[in-house]
């Protein structure tokens, strides 16, 4: 038997190039070298924002099949449907915060950067007429690169009829919290993830919506450094506040205390 360790048991920051020990990583997946968080998969993000055991997922709307019929894609989903064990990049359901019920829907950038598409779309709007039955305040924990262009305009049409099933979830008059998480970007930044009653970002998110190189390019100009960070939303007022990931689940509950009806 080998003495070395089992493959995984060390892995690389993709941000200062550390060496990490898996159990160095912690629950919330921060780098104990320089900070920075790894991107979370659902059940992560659950585990470490959810009351224990209060997790209740609604039931699941169909897949969306290959509508288009785009080369490929099908054998995409089959692939990012192995890969991560979700069956798609959204999952909603209620749950609790400091023992505080919400509904909760958790996007995950792990299935195809969690874009946007016809069943994710319809998971949202399924949460939003579910709260608003149920009178219970919304969290949407976001993390998109933006609409799923396999599906062309059925994924696009999903960002305005998103919005109206949050205006008619506001007649509830219970409080909606969207929390940006890394990435929010394209037409999920320009609809859906700003329009809730209160948006804060976690600490380190990129959100924007075209990509630095992108607009470096078309711009010839230099970007600053924390350009599209959560940081420089929040100085710039676009953001109600920026959370540490360790500091978010306590947050969150004291949101839903000084908004609970």
């Amino acid at each position: 038997m080998s003495h070395l360790p089992d493959k995984g048991v060390w892995t690389k920051c993709p941000a200062c190039g550390g060496h990490v020990n898996q159990l160095e990583w912690g629950s919330i997946k921060k780098c104990p070298q320089c900070g920075s968080y790894q991107r979370l998969t659902i059940k992560e993000r659950l585990t470490i924002t959810i009351d224990d055991g209060s997790f209740e997922p609604i039931s699941m709307l169909p897949n969306s099949d290959n509508l288009l019929k785009v080369a490929g894609y099908s054998e995409k989903l089959a692939e990012a449907r192995k890969k991560t064990e979700i069956t798609e990049a959204i999952t909603v359901g209620t749950g609790s915060i400091d023992n505080k019920q919400c509904a909760i829907g958790i996007m995950d950038s792990h299935f195809m950067m969690g874009t946007l598409n016809t069943t994710v779309g319809d998971r949202i709007k399924q949460l939003y007429l579910f709260a608003e039955e149920k009178r219970i305040p919304l969290i949407l924990m976001i993390a998109s690169g933006g609409a799923r262009m396999q599906e062309g305009i059925f994924s696009l049409l999903q960002m305005n009829t998103i919005l109206a099933a949050k205006q008619q979830y506001d007649r509830c008059h219970q409080v909606s919290i969207s929390v940006l998480t890394d990435p929010t970007m394209g037409g999920v930044s320009a609809s859906f993830a700003f329009k809730n009653d209160i948006v804060v970002a976690e600490d380190q998110a990129q959100i924007g919506f075209a990509g630095p190189r992108v607009i470096q390019a078309t711009s010839q100009e230099q970007l600053p450094k924390d350009f599209q960070q959560a940081s420089q939303l929040f100085a710039h007022g676009l953001i109600d506040d920026r959370i540490r990931r360790e500091d978010l689940r306590d947050y969150l509950g004291k949101l839903l205390t000084l908004h609970q009806r």
